[in-house]
């Protein structure tokens, strides 16, 4: 059993300790090296990164395990999705989702959906027909720079193929027209229209009413308990100590990705200024007489 869990959900650390990247290709080295069988428990909880690294990944996995099941113990978004979809059977509860494959950019600082850059495209070309628009689309249309819309076309082509080819050579493979169904759902996921946000959250009805092969964390209380109990334990360390990705294995081999913004913060030392000179002490008052009762 393998976990890959990112301390994303609270926001307090940057994205790119969080994402999926190529870094992550050295952490499943250090965890699989050991291990033997050929199938794979995944718990994996992730806010998705590169589509690139995530393609190192599922070859490198896919070298050691024929039979991998991806745990899905909340969430697994974007590129954990597609990850996800590598897998021969995804397990979901009713807390758990995944998310739209639809690939995003970076332009000026803000992350954009390539879909929407394109179709934003297609309304300045319809809407600059009228010379009098043209002021308003010219400072809009400067942001893109040389090769933006065909960056866009190229990113959106590539998750649908690596969707498509994944789901045809494992989760569907040997069911009748698996090679049509993986297409649908890769067109489905990756098509930003079907979803109106990059964020949207894709619960387990969802995810088998597409197609996907998933299997109900519930149907199993010990495994839920097992899988939660190890979701949690994550959750805390995150809390606990600024962790901003672990990647381990049930013996006990990890990969702890830590953040290097969170800094601990010793309190100054200071003396008080002096204050005026003390009071000499009162003196102790009398001790009491011992009185006679009267006669």
């Amino acid at each position: 059993m393998i976990v890959y869990a990112s301390n994303w959900v609270s926001g307090a650390i940057p994205p790119e300790l969080v994402n999926i990247n190529d870094e992550d290709l050295e952490a499943f080295m250090e965890v699989v090296h050991g291990l033997g069988g050929d199938s794979l428990d995944f718990i994996l909880h992730s806010p998705g990164g590169s589509a690139e690294a995530t393609e190192a990944l599922v070859k490198y996995l896919r070298s050691k395990f024929s039979d991998i099941r991806i745990i899905i113990p909340h969430i697994a978004m974007s590129a954990a999705t597609m990850l996800a979809c590598a897998s021969n059977r995804i397990v979901m509860g009713s807390h758990s989702f995944i998310g739209p494959i639809d690939p995003i950019l970076i332009l000026n600082g803000q992350a954009i959906p390539a879909q929407a850059i394109l179709d934003q495209f297609e309304l300045a070309k319809k809407q600059c027909q009228d010379p009098k628009m043209l002021g308003t689309w010219l400072p809009i249309l400067g942001q893109y720079g040389p090769g933006l819309l065909v960056q866009c076309r190229n990113a959106i082509d590539l998750s649908k193929s690596l969707e498509s080819d994944w789901l045809k050579q494992y989760m569907l493979a040997g069911t009748t027209k698996a090679g049509l169904r993986a297409s649908k759902i890769a067109r489905y996921l990756s098509n930003h229209k079907n979803f109106k946000t990059h964020g949207r959250h894709l619960d387990k009805v969802l995810a088998k009413k597409i197609g996907l092969k998933v299997e109900d964390l519930e149907a199993d209380p010990k495994l839920e308990d097992l899988v939660l109990t190890v979701y949690h334990a994550c959750s805390h360390t995150f809390s606990a100590t600024g962790t901003a990705k672990i990647v381990e294995n049930h013996l006990g081999k990890a990969f702890i990705k830590r953040s290097q913004r969170i800094q601990m913060i010793t309190p100054l030392s200071f003396q008080l200024p002096p204050g005026p000179p003390a009071l000499p002490p009162a003196p102790s008052p009398a001790p009491a007489q011992p009185q006679q009762p009267p006669p």
